[in-house]
């Protein structure tokens, strides 16, 4: 019987998680359950699991800019105590990471081995706990990065385009920043297939397949809510200055799940149309 750990098990991707192993043998544990920051707290956590899936994370990336340090502990520090626990207990770890790892300016999807160069102190933070989890449990640790969540059990982009529409005739939202929107239940079911598969340890890409801008992402919102598109207006990143600087090219590439046997996750669109017929985005 395998035993899961589920840290930041009351976000949005926590509680999918634990949706998508129900039936199973899983301990799940949320911020006021587990510091991820305190080795000693970790080890007692980690001790009788199999698998630990990490998605605790610092993810106020504006904040982060002027206090890293917070950012560190929770996005590299937690990740470490997580992998030394993993390797002490050969279990397997999970590290949910991000796009915010990349500079953004690509051309051409990132593949899962691209040399990481962040350019916030959320990504750099990031980008330290990938390295951690390289560094102390390189045989059993899957590094899975994400980008753009929308889900039922959080504050995100598509349930803000909603509450917006409530409220405004029109919403604009910025059309130079493409990314991959992905529905953190398709991310969840990913994840333990990965874990199921007994796929090699390594880098995984989680994001929904395509591409889309914020406002073609929007419009998709409004239109899966049966909301007229055309009262989405295209504006530009210079319209909304935020401490965080943000990639304006998040597109991942999926060849690692290829190459282990697996399909990637299906396209974006599609996720987003069963999203919005299970409710999972509410109601203008």
């Amino acid at each position: 019987m395998t035993r899961y750990l589920v840290t930041g098990a009351s976000g949005m991707l926590g509680r999918d998680l634990q949706s998508a192993l129900a039936g199973r043998t899983v301990t799940a544990l949320g911020r006021a359950d587990l510091d991820v920051t305190d080795p000693s707290a970790v080890a007692r956590a980690v001790a009788g699991h199999d698998v630990i899936i990490n998605a605790a994370a610092y993810t106020k990336v504006d904040d982060a800019e002027s206090d890293e340090d917070a950012a560190f502990a929770v996005n590299a520090v937690g990740p470490r105590n997580l992998a030394l626990a993993a390797a002490a207990n050969s279990a397997k770890l999970v590290q949910v990471s991000t796009d915010y790892v990349f500079d953004g300016r690509a051309s051409a999807p990132y593949r899962e081995d691209t040399p990481l160069d962040p350019i916030s102190a959320y990504g750099r933070t990031k980008a330290a706990g990938e390295e951690f989890v390289r560094a102390e449990n390189p045989a059993r640790s899957y590094i899975v990065r994400t980008a753009w969540l929308y889900g039922e059990h959080g504050p995100n982009f598509a349930k803000t385009m909603l509450r917006l529409a409530a409220s405004h005739p029109t919403v604009s939202v910025v059309d130079d920043q493409l990314g991959q929107p992905t529905w953190t239940a398709d991310l969840a079911e990913q994840i333990v297939a990965l874990l199921d598969a007994d796929a090699p340890a390594g880098t995984y890409h989680g994001t929904n397949s395509g591409q889309a801008t914020w406002f073609d992402f929007a419009r998709a919102v409004f239109a899966a809510a049966g909301l007229d598109p055309d009262r989405v207006t295209p504006t530009d990143s210079s319209t909304f200055i935020r401490p965080a600087p943000r990639p304006s090219y998040s597109v991942l590439a999926h060849d690692s799940w290829r190459l282990a046997g697996m399909k990637p996750m299906r396209v974006w669109t599609d996720a987003l149309t069963d999203a919005a017929q299970q409710g999972v985005l509410g109601t203008p």
